[in-house]
């Protein structure tokens, strides 16, 4: 008893010194004179009242074209929305610490009405380092520093302004910088480019103006028209994206197939007399595009302009501006080519994943309804479908009977654990990564579902994953159907899956060392 007691007066000891510590620091700030930031400070501390602040940047974030933004927006709102509760519920009632006296601090800082809830720990510091962490994990480093700058301005004007001791602002930042980062958790975060093998030995002439280089415009891809870019009122994206490439590279040969004509005859006559191949869509584009420059021996420069364009931007090209850049930088990679043979085809490939069972019902399905209801809400109605009438496929696996229900490979071993996996860390790698859900009579479709939208599809029940450099498929019930890149296609017989390792050559921007 006697040396509990010992204890705890030490505890009380330690505490009390670094009360005294916390308030001594607090009386020198207050005391200090920092011109200009008198006026600022104050104003960007009532800003970040509420987070409107850090909502305010994720919605300018959100409305870019650029991926990485919207998902730094998304994960910093998400680091916030944990971190706020845990900070204002939790953490203020559990300890109930005053606010400081104020008595030292020059009334020009004090504009508003201090709060009056509990001071530990700092529920603003606490939104700013959750959302500067989540931003720093996505966002390129442009964008990362000045917001953690203004993270670490809105912590100090708390401090600054009378509102909390640093003790309290140091408590808020750890407990949001935990918040941002332990979203990776849940969300595991994504390279912001995959590692591929650079080779400057091909000889391809680079012009400033595009001398040589054909681009093939897919007017069909990417998101949906809205009604004022159908009238012309508004310019839709894909002439955004042609105005561009008619600006940087005057002397290019610029192909637009505006009403859905033969792509790939189009693509086939524009790579036969090309010195570089552009093509501008989505992932199908690419694709299509792809199998042009393979059968002609030219590089690829993909110019992202659909929904998703995961390829593009495995590569780090995000916007027309990005390919333009890379194609003037001359900076060429070796990626791989998935490829797929069946009975009586001369072969499909696949940049980035190719899928079968369920997914496939859901694409069919929304594709037959985004033209009345919409990209988005068709999405969402196939997807309920297809959870309420697909059923397993009865097909052979690698020589092993199987029932599948979903079922994708990769192009390269992906970094997400979600059933459809969307980033990988190289491009090049050899691998097929393969996924599977194999049921018995029951399909587990709620709960498979379920794992689906958090990402941890592994906790199905028929789950199964591996790699390796080829995969053999028989259908037992007909012909099978497959996406790959978002097309879709119906093969027969003995379908094997394989690599063509370093088989395409693309451009892509220089990555620093």
């Amino acid at each position: 008893m006697i040396v509990e007691g010992r204890r705890a007066d030490q505890g009380r000891g330690v505490l009390r010194r670094l009360s005294k510590i916390d308030r001594q620091a607090f009386d020198s700030v207050a005391a200090a004179h920092l011109p200009g930031l008198e006026y600022v400070l104050p104003r960007l501390s009532r800003f970040a009242d509420h987070g409107v602040l850090w909502f305010t940047l994720a919605g300018g974030m959100a409305v870019s074209r650029r991926a990485r933004l919207r998902r730094a927006a998304l994960r910093g709102a998400i680091g916030i929305a944990v971190a706020s509760p845990v900070v204002n519920i939790v953490g203020k009632q559990a300890f109930r610490r005053k606010r400081p006296v104020v008595d030292l601090v020059p009334p020009i800082r004090i504009r508003w009405k201090l709060p009056t809830s509990h001071a530990f720990p700092s529920g603003h510091s606490a939104s700013a380092a959750a959302f500067a962490a989540g931003v720093a994990m996505e966002a390129p480093r442009v964008v990362a520093v000045p917001v953690a700058a203004t993270a670490a301005a809105v912590a100090f004007s708390r401090v600054y302004t009378g509102a909390h001791y640093p003790g309290d602002v140091l408590a808020g930042v750890g407990i949001g910088a935990l918040a941002g980062v332990g979203t990776r958790l849940v969300w595991p975060a994504r390279p912001p480019v995959a590692h591929v093998s650079r080779r400057t030995t091909v000889p391809v002439d680079v012009t400033e103006d595009g001398q040589g280089l054909v681009v093939v415009v897919n007017g069909k891809a990417g998101p949906a028209e809205t009604a004022s870019s159908k009238r012309g009122v508004v310019p839709g994206r894909t002439e955004l994206d042609v105005a561009v490439l008619l600006r940087e590279f005057p002397a290019a040969e610029i192909i637009r197939n505006r009403d859905g004509g033969d792509l790939e005859k189009l693509l086939d006559e524009a790579a036969r007399r090309a010195t570089v191949l552009a093509v501008v869509g989505g992932d199908g584009t690419v694709n299509a595009g792809a199998r042009a420059a393979l059968k002609y021996d030219v590089p690829l420069l993909p110019i992202p302009g659909g929904t998703f364009d995961h390829f593009a931007r495995a590569l780090g090209i995000e916007t027309p501006m990005d390919a333009v850049a890379a194609y003037r930088e001359g900076c060429l990679a070796r990626v791989d080519v998935g490829s797929i043979t069946s009975r009586g085809d001369d072969g499909l490939i696949f940049l980035n994943t190719a899928s079968f069972g369920a997914y496939t019902e859901l694409i069919e399905r929304r594709r037959r309804l985004e033209t009345r209801l919409g990209k988005w809400p068709a999405l969402a109605v196939a997807a309920v479908r297809t959870l309420r009438h697909s059923k397993p496929l009865e097909m052979v696996v690698d020589g092993e009977k199987s029932r599948v229900w979903m079922a994708f490979v990769g192009n390269g071993m992906y970094g997400s654990r979600g059933a459809a996996p969307t980033w990988r860390d190289h491009l090049n790698d050899g691998q097929l990564d393969v996924r599977m859900i194999t049921t018995g009579h029951r399909v587990p479709r709620l709960r498979a579902l379920a794992a689906v939208l958090v990402g941890h599809l592994h906790i199905t029940p028929g789950y199964r994953s591996w790699h390796g450099g080829s995969l053999e498929l028989t259908a037992t019930q007909g012909d099978l159907k497959l996406a790959h890149d978002g097309e879709l296609s119906a093969v027969g017989g003995v379908v094997k899956f394989a690599k063509k390792a370093g088989a395409l050559s693309v451009f892509c921007p220089r990555v620093p060392n």
